[in-house]
């Protein structure tokens, strides 16, 4: 499209130059005459052709003044020789003015333009109807060129908006990959490694317990290869119910003590997605960052809203991350609330209490059928 603009306002420069060469070449003066005015109208059309290129009106203003200034010259003086027959060189100078002037400047100067074609043609002895139609003819040049100079630069800032959209949009599109695969991977990679160590603890003394582990190993490992497809595809939907039982199951592994209060109606995808993205990354965290041995997870639902409250006892207040890859889940979690219209808030308590507060909208009315339960795991060390 910018391409055909350009040539559009290329071709209906010629255009005119081509008319007002048929004119200069029709007149009665001189070969000489007639080569010099066709020269200096190539010369007008050299200005005119950079008055018009994109960015032109950006110019500095001593540049934009010494070429009008130039333009203007050579448009007036050949009037002395060709008359009327030059007329069509005053539309590019209009059509300049409009262009590279302040509008206060510019109009009224573009007004004085078109009404010298109506003195040149009474000066020549014309009819004053004559004048008019040349005054008329030129204003409307000048109109023209500033139109299609105007509409090839919004057409090309279009384009150039186009493409920034379109960047944005990868960029954002990665983004996301990322921070999907971030929550998936470092939850599911976590489970497993939990799990694995569970198994290798029970294989001497539990070896049937060990085989229901290993099939719980292999279903979390079918589970994130089928979660990375679906984030390669761009669609996943998690349950927040099926994430807090996943949850109880992985930090009973650990030997963390784990109680869970739920009490949820009905939720949109996208809140339920959030929710239990935040579950993931909750636990990651401390399973990553923590020695818990307690943790209280509660999500219920009142009103309008889901409040889903993730605790544990086993942060360490001097605690820091010396990894260069430690990650960016809270930053992620963050983005992600806000999405679904929620806030996320996370405290650090003296006690070593680290707890996560995530509220969001749940767009649509509680169910009647909520369900309310309380599991209790095994203390720390236990071998179930």
């Amino acid at each position: 499209m910018p391409r055909s603009a350009h040539a559009l306002i290329v071709a209906v420069l010629l255009g005119y130059a081509l008319l007002a060469s048929v004119d200069i070449l029709s007149t009665d003066v001189s070969l000489t005459a007639r080569v010099t005015g066709v020269l200096v109208l190539l010369l007008i059309l050299g200005l005119q052709l950079l008055h018009s290129a994109v960015g032109g009106s950006r110019a500095p203003l001593a540049r934009k003044c010494l070429t009008l200034a130039a333009q203007a010259l050579l448009t007036y003086l050949p009037l002395l020789m060709f008359q009327t027959y030059w007329g069509t060189m005053t539309g590019y100078l209009a059509g300049s003015l409009l262009l590279l002037l302040p509008p206060l400047v510019a109009w009224p100067l573009y007004g004085i333009a078109g009404l010298s074609m109506l003195v040149l043609a009474v000066l020549d002895g014309r009819p004053l109807i004559d004048g008019i139609h040349l005054a008329q003819t030129s204003l409307l040049a000048g109109l023209v060129v500033y139109g299609l100079t105007r509409l090839t630069e919004l057409i090309t800032q279009l384009h150039a908006g186009r493409g920034e959209l379109a960047r944005q949009a990868v960029a954002g599109e990665r983004l996301r990959f990322a921070r999907d695969l971030h929550d998936l991977l470092g939850y599911s990679l976590s489970a497993i490694t939990l799990k694995s160590e569970l198994i290798h603890r029970l294989i001497p003394t539990h070896p049937a317990h060990a085989l229901k582990e290993v099939d719980e190993v292999l279903a979390i490992a079918g589970q994130s290869l089928a979660d990375v497809r679906k984030v390669a595809s761009g669609f996943r939907d998690l349950s927040l119910r099926q994430e807090i039982g996943t949850t109880r199951s992985m930090l009973g592994a650990a030997g963390i003590d784990v109680r869970a209060e739920v009490d949820l109606g009905a939720l949109s995808p996208h809140v339920d997605t959030a929710l239990a993205t935040t579950l993931r990354e909750a636990v990651t965290n401390l399973l990553r960052h923590s020695n818990a041995s307690r943790c209280g997870i509660q999500a219920v639902q009142q009103g309008g809203s889901v409040r889903l409250v993730v605790e544990n006892d086993g942060v360490d207040p001097a605690y820091h991350d010396p990894s260069p890859h430690g990650g960016n889940g809270l930053g992620n979690l963050h983005a992600r609330i806000s999405e679904v219209g929620g806030r996320l808030e996370s405290h650090l308590g003296k006690d070593g209490v680290f707890r996560l507060a995530a509220e969001v909208p749940a767009k649509k009315p509680p169910e009647t059928n909520a369900e309310v339960r309380e599991v209790a795991f095994p203390p720390k060390g236990s071998a179930a």
